[in-house]
């Protein structure tokens, strides 16, 4: 580990400690009429994609809760007015800067930006995130949610877990606790919400890269870190893929690093424009790659995904929908793998 991920590793655990026992997730407020709430702020201060993608269930649930409402997004980076471009409910998106000490102007204006606006609820989708508890606590808001649950109350739920449901899970109960009845219906899916003709789009720039009279297989074989297969590791796999759908398109989508765990083996797409690959990722068949952002963009896009890992936690960040499924590839190997991309397949 780098000084610089020691330092930031430091730095949130300081700040966790510090902003744990920030707020009380439960209204003191009284009930919560519905129809009163028009203006809501979500707090998830995390620039990367699969992040962003992750809240997406989160929105569709305020969004069905309080119809007619608009939402403000607090964020980090330059992607949300991407990822939400069609989100037609979404409103402001305050960023903060990605370096903070670098820009200090823009940082501090953020959180004076936060404390003008008035809201009917403020949402922490992360309750281990610092920045999000504060923007809760800064926020001017008759009602408060900080992303946790009272120290007695446990959810039941078997997919709990999971990153882009437990906030969910966790709102409701929330509301529960503020007078309005809580949904038994299952989480929303990943939604980048692509428009008809950008999967219109992205089937014809597909069409020019595979054969478009055969079903087609995307592979992703880069990842961040740890969760990056090594090329041996790929090479392999890629074989098996060959040899097992001989009848069928493999082509591999490219990070925009630009490199391949394949040599370039296969048909590739590249791309720098996030929906124009989601686009793209819409009309293929079966998508395969490690826990990244593309998976989850991938997932968002409609298209079935089986997840591979190795580090990252499973349950935590798999697949779901869609004929979805994530893989322990520490306990699993290229069978386990093949057998359940046969069954995404037949669906």
């Amino acid at each position: 580990m780098g000084n610089l991920k020691k330092v930031n590793v430091v730095r949130r655990k300081l700040m966790r400690n510090l902003t744990k026992n920030i707020g009380n997730s439960v209204s003191k407020r009284g009930p919560i009429d519905k129809n009163k709430i028009k203006k809501v702020l979500i707090c998830r201060p995390n620039g990367r994609l699969g992040n962003l993608l992750l809240i997406t269930p989160l929105i569709q649930e305020v969004t069905k809760t309080f119809p007619g409402c608009t939402i403000d997004l607090f964020v980090k980076g330059t992607l949300a007015p991407i990822v939400f471009e069609k989100y037609n409910n979404v409103d402001k998106i305050i960023d903060l800067p990605k370096k903070p000490f670098k820009e200090l102007i823009k940082y501090l204006k953020v959180w004076t930006l936060i404390k003008k606006q008035q809201y009917d609820i403020v949402i922490n989708v992360d309750q281990n995130s610092s920045s999000g508890r504060l923007a809760v606590q800064f926020s001017s808001a008759k009602y408060k949610f900080f992303g946790d649950l009272p120290e007695n109350v446990t959810l039941e739920y078997s997919d709990y877990d999971h990153i882009a449901k437990y906030p969910v899970y966790n709102f409701r109960y929330f509301l529960n606790q503020a007078g309005i009845e809580m949904t038994n219906e299952p989480v929303a899916l990943l939604d980048l919400r692509l428009s008809e003709n950008e999967i219109a789009n992205g089937k014809k720039i597909l069409d020019q890269i595979i054969d478009p009279s055969k079903k087609t297989i995307a592979i992703f074989t880069y990842a961040t870190g740890e969760k990056c297969y090594c090329v041996s590791w790929w090479e392999a796999f890629y074989k098996a893929l060959k040899e097992e759908y001989t009848d069928y398109n493999i082509f591999e989508v490219l990070p925009v690093e630009n490199v391949s765990q394949i040599n370039f083996e296969a048909p590739t797409f590249y791309s720098k424009d996030v929906r124009e690959i989601g686009s793209v990722l819409a009309n293929v068949d079966v998508f395969v790659g490690a826990d990244s952002g593309i998976m989850h963009l991938a997932s968002a896009s409609k298209a079935p995904t089986a997840g591979l890992f190795s580090i990252s936690n499973l349950k935590k960040y798999e697949p779901y929908g869609n004929g979805s499924i994530g893989l322990d590839t520490n306990v699993l190997d290229v069978p386990d793998f093949v057998k359940a991309i046969n069954t995404i397949l037949k669906r």
